[in-house]
């Protein structure tokens, strides 16, 4: 996938000139002498000045739209209104949209930069930044990130897939071999393709299982006693739970469910209120995909491609917090770290949520393929800066990732604390650090001086990423010496 420079649509080759708007202001600046030649930055003429190449984008709008939805929309969704049952409705709505502002506003950073020098590839943002270290650390987050969370959804599939398939059929099949069938059968085929708009059906339709699964939420909150009858209680006891309202109508919270509330002990009330936050801003990671999607929107503009990330992030807004609401308006206090495990305590046979499952293993299989995208092209990036696409070397990092990734999954029993530490230094790299830092040094002082309210604003921004960063790491090692281990991964 090339680069369009300046983010203009296009007719053919083009050479950039010093006239025009502020995108295209900067001549020697930027010059392709300090860029590597690469897939995203190909053609260079003898005055160094980077060209239009032939790659024109085909994705429409609306495909663009559910790509990038589909890259921020994760497992961590099952997780939200654990996280809301900590930090309160308020309180969580206002962390989810102070977090979506600021994800939108990463995302301007990235394409302000993209614009300035004519690139789309993070690493590339990094190498014109930084040289060479800015790349191989760009590059770095990137393929850690994303191989975390790759691993986290087939870990779902690991899980979940052989419990639907025993209430269906009534045969159980080891979850190592689905992984690995999936992997085959399904993602693999996706992860081949040339070019990430092909993914937009499968993305339209991974977002489509996820309105299934928010639907069958909000149905169920309307449908389940509260509060609820434990499975195992009621099939061991045989004796329903009073109602708390016959008493007098006032709910106790004290006597809601049938399991303690030991996950929420006084002692760690305040520090599972703090994991909301990296949770809620881990949630919206989909930077790395940005720029991929940009290079393929049909027409590109950088206020057109700001559009698809406000509009993707707004789906997702409205999405993560009905499915918190109404997860947590369900269970109350009782709502456990993966949502779908709740239901399972009233019911673990019941068809509906049965489908939902279904329905969520479907959209984290067909995410797998988008995030896999951004991972080869950082490894491609890193080790083969000068070459031109090549199908054996673009099918064999594929297969190489994937091969990768299922030996994890299977043969690591548990490697959550490697993946928190990974997503703990590398999201907030991704979010909010390479951002802002790459858009302070792209930038020509000339436009915006060090100590204009921008960059002033984008440095404040990098030091918040620090910031979430330094929390999240103190986070798990509190949760590791306390022994509680139960943290979640946001996406």
């Amino acid at each position: 996938m090339n680069a369009i420079p300046n983010g203009k649509g296009h007719d053919g080759p083009e050479e950039i000139t010093g006239s025009g708007d502020g995108e295209n202001s900067h001549k020697t600046e930027n010059s392709a002498s300090n860029l590597p030649e690469s897939q995203e930055f190909l053609a260079v003429d003898d005055k160094k000045t980077p060209r239009f190449t032939d790659f024109e984008g085909k994705t429409s709008f609306g495909m663009s739209v559910f790509n990038l939805g589909n890259a921020i929309m994760g497992s961590g969704i099952l997780g939200l209104a654990y996280a809301m049952a900590n930090a309160g409705v308020v309180t969580f709505l206002v962390l989810l949209t102070v977090v979506a502002v600021l994800s939108s506003y990463s995302i301007h950073l990235l394409l302000k930069s993209s614009g300035i020098v004519g690139i789309r590839a993070y690493e590339q943002l990094g190498y014109r930044a930084f040289g060479t270290p800015g790349k191989m650390a760009a590059g770095i987050a990137i393929t850690l990130q994303n191989i975390g969370a790759m691993s986290s959804y087939l870990y779902i599939v690991k899980y979940e897939f052989p419990l639907v398939i025993q209430a269906f059929l009534k045969w159980y099949l080891n979850g190592n071999y689905l992984v690995v069938i999936v992997s085959i059968a399904v993602i693999l085929p996706l992860a081949l393709m040339k070019q990430l708009g092909y993914l937009g059906y499968t993305s339209g339709f991974s977002l489509s299982c996820m309105v299934f699964f928010l639907i069958s939420v909000i149905y169920k909150k309307f449908n389940l006693p509260c509060p609820f009858t434990d499975f195992s209680f009621n099939v061991t006891a045989h004796s329903p739970i009073v109602n708390m309202t016959d008493l007098g109508g006032q709910e106790d919270d004290s006597q809601f469910g049938t399991y303690p509330r030991s996950i929420h002990g006084d002692l760690l009330v305040h520090f599972q209120t703090a994991y909301t936050i990296p949770i809620l801003a881990f949630a919206f990671v989909c930077h790395p995909e940005v720029l991929p999607i940009y290079t393929e929107l049909r027409n590109p503009t950088q206020k057109k491609m700001q559009h698809v990330a406000n509009i993707s992030i707004a789906v997702m807004y409205i999405m993560y917090f009905l499915a918190a609401l109404f997860g947590y308006l369900t269970f109350y206090g009782e709502v456990e770290a993966e949502l779908l495990h709740t239901y399972s305590r009233i019911d673990p046979y019941d068809t509906l949520i049965l489908c939902v499952r279904v329905a969520v293993l479907t959209a984290v299989t067909l995410t797998v393929p988008i995030v896999l995208f951004p991972v080869r092209r950082a490894i491609q990036q890193m080790m083969f800066p000068n070459k031109t696409f090549n199908w054996p070397r673009h099918i064999a990092i594929a297969f190489v990732l994937l091969t990768l990734i299922n030996l994890l999954v299977i043969f690591a029993p548990n490697i959550l604390g490697i993946f928190g530490i990974i997503g703990a230094t590398s999201a907030p790299c991704l979010i909010f650090i390479f951002p802002a830092i790459f858009y302070i040094r792209i930038v020509p002082k000339e436009e915006e001086p060090l100590r204009s309210p921008q960059k002033i604003l984008a440095a404040c921004f990098a030091g918040l990423g620090f910031l979430f960063m330094i929390m999240s790491l103190s986070f798990i090692i509190i949760d590791w010496t306390s022994g509680t281990s139960k943290a979640s991964s946001a996406h």
